[in-house]
């Protein structure tokens, strides 16, 4: 029968198209890279989910996150992100977590339930967590690098994170794995250097930070705040989706 999935259908075949609508994927992260993979995946027919993520839409997101628009600044990103899905697919199954993942937390997941993870967090710990509990429960997972203070969207490839080179994230997480006997992890990364973002403070979230009443994490709380554009989170994400449906097509 013809519906919204009739066209990747004619790609994926329908032996593969049942197995992604019957697949369960938890994204850890619903920012820049994490919306455009939520946005990927229920656009392929997936249709169980686990979004977790504690932020709330900024204004400074309006620039590269698919979910923020001025009518959603202030509100929780999982809800909004969430209620995105089900306009694209009402029959989605949706589980939001408004938590942001720590180590601390960790065994309030159950990893089991899931055949895909995504991690799409910027904290070194928590990431790190993320791919031990997966690897524990012997769930594939793949792990988004650096997207920030990056300009050329065509310089992120799929690696292992042995094999990365140039991303400063890759490389404190090659050092902290290793240590943790981690063989082996699927990662999106570029190869581009880094760009220093422009010192103007007249446009500083440092000296003029407008993050919405009540978020759990400001951006004054962070070391360094990098900058960002439209289509490089975009492009990690899209990346990202492509490999979680290949991925469980093949299962």
């Amino acid at each position: 029968m013809l519906n919204q999935f009739s066209r990747t259908q004619l790609l994926l075949g329908q032996e593969s198209m049942g197995k992604l609508k019957n697949s369960r994927v938890a994204v850890f992260g619903i920012g820049g890279v994490g919306g455009y993979v939520c946005e990927a995946l229920v656009r392929s027919g997936i249709q169980n989910f686990d979004l977790i993520d504690d932020d709330l839409v900024c204004l400074t997101n309006l620039n590269r996150q698919i979910h923020a628009t001025l009518q959603t600044v202030g509100k929780h990103k999982v809800d909004v992100m969430a209620e995105r899905m089900k306009t694209i697919n009402p029959k989605v199954n949706i589980q939001v977590h408004k938590c942001f993942f720590l180590p601390e937390n960790a065994h309030t997941f159950d990893f089991s339930q899931y055949d895909y993870v995504v991690d799409a967090i910027d904290t070194v710990s928590a990431k790190i967590e993320i791919v031990l509990k997966a690897q524990e429960n012997k769930v594939t997972v793949i792990s988004s690098m650096g997207a920030g203070n990056k300009l050329d969207p065509s310089r992120f490839k799929v690696a292992d994170i042995y094999k990365t080179e140039m991303d400063p994230l890759a490389r404190v997480m090659r050092r902290e794995l290793k240590k943790r006997r981690v063989k082996r992890l699927k990662v999106v990364y570029s190869n581009e250097k880094p760009i220093r973002p422009l010192e103007d403070m007249s446009i500083s979230c440092r000296a003029h930070c407008i993050c919405p009443a009540g978020a759990e994490i400001k951006c004054t709380d962070r070391r360094d705040i990098p900058g960002s554009t439209a289509f490089v989170p975009a492009a990690a994400g899209l990346l990202i989706a492509s490999e979680v449906v290949k991925d469980l097509c093949e299962k």
